[in-house]
C-alpha cells in the first residue's frame, strides 16, 4: 500500500490541479518562513514560493520520493534567494556609483552594458540544475572546490564536473554578450 506521500509525488508528477493545491497547503506557508531567513521582505518571499510551485508546474522534471522533493523545494528557495540578495548587492553598488558619478554621461552607456550583463548573467545562473546552480553559487562565494565538497558532503570531483558544467552553460548562453561579460565574472 502506498503512503499518503508517495501518492502525492506521483499525483506531482503527474501534473494534477489537486496535487498543486496539496503542495500550496503542506508547503507554502513554510517555504515563505524559511525564504524570510533570507530576505527580509514577506512579499518577496511570498514571489519566491510562488514562482517556484509555478515551475514545478511547467518544467517537465519528475520527483523520486517526497524526500527528495521537499529538499528539491528548500534549496530552490535558498538558492533563489541568495540570487536576489546578488542581485541587489549589484543594484546598490550601481546606484552609488550613479550617486558619486552622476555628471558623466560617457560612462552612461557602459554602465547600461554592464548592467544588462549581470542581469543576463544572473538569469542564466538561474537555469541552471539545482545542484549545479548551488555549486556555482558558492564557487562565486569565493569557496574552494574542498569547502564546497565538505559543506554540500558530496565529492571533489562532484564539485569540479559540476562548476563545468556551469561554466560551459553559461558561456554558451552568455556568448551574446561577448567578451564584456568575461571581464565581469
Amino acid at each position: 500500500m502506498k503512503t499518503k506521500e508517495e501518492i502525492f509525488i506521483e499525483q506531482i508528477n503527474l501534473k494534477r490541479r489537486e496535487a498543486y493545491h496539496e503542495l500550496f497547503r503542506r508547503f507554502y506557508r513554510s517555504l515563505v518562513i524559511f525564504a524570510l531567513k533570507y530576505i527580509d521582505e514577506q512579499g518577496e518571499a511570498e514571489d519566491i514560493v510562488q514562482e517556484l510551485f509555478v515551475s514545478v508546474w511547467e518544467k517537465e522534471e519528475k520527483f523520486m520520493s517526497y524526500a527528495s522533493f521537499r529538499v528539491f523545494l528548500y534549496n530552490a528557495v535558498r538558492n533563489t534567494c541568495l540570487n536576489r540578495i546578488k542581485h541587489k548587492k549589484v543594484e546598490e553598488k550601481y546606484a552609488a556609483y550613479r550617486q558619486l558619478h552622476p555628471e558623466n554621461p560617457e560612462l552612461d552607456d557602459y554602465d547600461i552594458m554592464e548592467e544588462e550583463i549581470y542581469r543576463g548573467l544572473f538569469k542564466t545562473i538561474d537555469e541552471l540544475p539545482p545542484r549545479c546552480k548551488e555549486i556555482f553559487l558558492l564557487h562565486l562565494d569565493g569557496k574552494k572546490n574542498e569547502e564546497i565538497a565538505a559543506q554540500l558532503k558530496i565529492t571533489l570531483l562532484t564539485v569540479k564536473t559540476q562548476k563545468k558544467k556551469a561554466l560551459r552553460y553559461i558561456r554558451e548562453k552568455m556568448q551574446d554578450f561577448g567578451l564584456l561579460y568575461i571581464l565581469l565574472i
